[in-house]
């Protein structure tokens, strides 16, 4: 049974916050408003942040970067995404985001259909608000995030050489 769409209305800086991988993230739209059609939410990237090179084998995922500058590899193909850029990543093509402007910066990300949100918030930290700072990435953290990345589809890639 699919649960049904709700008007969503979330305010500046309204929206769980949790932090991840050094990055902090709000959720905008998830599952449950959505029907399970999609998650939406806003990434705040300081520099020298982003997650580790994954593939995501149950769904689609798209940036809209707002402020600043995120380097993507999406598969072979390197891409800087500036202000007003956007990226789709198909599901199975390999990928990753990093801030490597050395100033932060912001996006949306919009993963489809929904369940993203379910395994941020199993390996990451709530934390009290969107303008919260990152809480630095630990061993343990590392640890529950290759643990839930098989459960939701999620594959973790070496890093690049």
């Amino acid at each position: 049974m699919t649960t049904p769409v709700q008007l969503i209305h979330a305010g500046p800086g309204e929206g769980a916050a949790y932090s991840a991988v050094g990055d902090v993230y709000r959720f905008l739209a998830t599952g449950e408003q959505t029907g399970g059609a999609y998650t939406l939410c806003e990434a705040r990237v300081p520099a020298g942040g982003g997650p580790p090179p994954h593939i995501h084998h149950r769904e689609d995922e798209s940036f809209f970067v707002l402020e600043g500058e995120i380097t993507f590899q999406l598969a072979d193909r390197k891409v800087v995404a500036k202000a007003g850029s956007f990226i789709q990543g198909p599901r199975g093509v390999p990928h990753a985001f990093k801030n490597e402007s050395g100033r932060p910066a912001r996006m949306l990300i919009q993963v489809m259909p929904s369940g993203f949100e379910h395994f941020l918030a199993e390996f990451g930290t709530p934390v009290p608000s969107f303008e919260s700072d990152p809480v630095p990435v630990t061993p343990v953290e590392i640890q529950k995030l290759m643990a839930a990345a098989p459960r939701y589809g999620i594959e973790l890639l070496p890093p690049p050489h």
